[in-house]
């Protein structure tokens, strides 16, 4: 990941006055600057618009937009509850949040599908269909989405192991035995778990398929993963939007059991019987 901070550091003193109040500000407000567009840039600073484009072209981007997007991967994991918090309350105000969080919602599913590496999420299917094990783990946020692939792909296969960890070292007893021809799901978003990031590191170094879900090519994740899926997320509040990313998960169990569908069949038409028989849903 690009320290962006310590590059702008670097250049400051080369830089023309203007554009070293547009560095003072970004070094002193990095994480609100990552959300800012020109405009409200040039306007916080006292400068022009096309002077904060020049300066993210001065700084070696073809522009501002590309400027933002590395500033934005380089705070998105750093962002404490309370700078999220602080973040959301100058975004949205109480009559507009319904709108604006569902609205936020849609567009990080769209730009999820927008930027999928569809030859990975094809390789991710291979690889879960032909596992002997599958190894699943989320932590804190996370997982909830561990949890929802457990739940569903437990339906398909009787060889899956949902991965919980207390936040000790437990995690790495459950994950002992993994070896070739298993596969490691780690999910992460940020703040990315350091117990996550640890397993997908001995998965991988016991030459597992590791698959990694997160938000983007800056993530640890992705460095640990052999496959990796991105979803996005807006961490501009308390509670992480995961909208995305679940999305993207319920995308990868379908083409799983689209892929086993006889399998799938097979389970279901048992497991129809069973509910039946011990009356596990109201069929009135």
């Amino acid at each position: 990941m690009t320290d962006i901070l310590a590059l702008v550091r670097d250049k400051r003193d080369t830089l023309s006055k203007s554009h070293k109040k547009i560095a003072d500000f970004i070094i002193n407000n990095p994480e609100k600057t990552a959300y800012m567009t020109v405009s409200k840039l040039s306007e916080r600073t006292g400068v022009s618009e096309a002077t904060v484009v020049r300066f993210a072209e001065k700084l070696g981007f073809s522009g501002y937009p590309i400027f933002q997007k590395n500033l934005l991967s380089y705070v998105k994991g750093k962002l404490t509850s309370i700078q999220r918090m602080e973040l959301t309350y100058e975004k949205m105000d109480e009559e507009s949040v319904l709108d604006r969080v569902l609205k936020s919602d849609i567009m990080h599913i769209e730009k999820t599908l927008e930027n999928i590496d569809r030859k990975q999420f094809e390789e991710a299917v291979e690889a879960i269909s032909s596992a002997k094990r599958i190894y699943i783990t989320g932590v804190r946020s996370a997982a909830a989405l561990a949890e929802f692939a457990g739940f569903y792909l437990h339906l398909i296969f009787d060889n899956v192991r949902l991965i919980k960890s207390t936040g000790g070292d437990d995690l790495f007893e459950q994950i002992m035995n993994i070896k070739e021809g298993d596969v490691f799901i780690g999910m992460s978003f940020p703040r990315y778990s350091q117990n996550t990031i640890k397993a997908l590191e001995y998965a991988k170094r016991n030459n597992a398929t590791v698959i990694g879900i997160t938000d983007s090519k800056n993530s640890p994740v992705s460095n640990m993963s052999d496959i990796c899926l991105f979803a996005e997320c807006d961490t501009t509040s308390f509670a992480d939007s995961l909208t995305a990313a679940i999305s993207l998960i319920n995308a990868l169990i379908a083409s799983v059991g689209l892929k086993n569908r006889q399998l799938l069949h097979t389970n279901f038409e048992r497991l129809e019987k069973i509910w039946d028989e011990y009356g596990v849903y109201d069929t009135k």
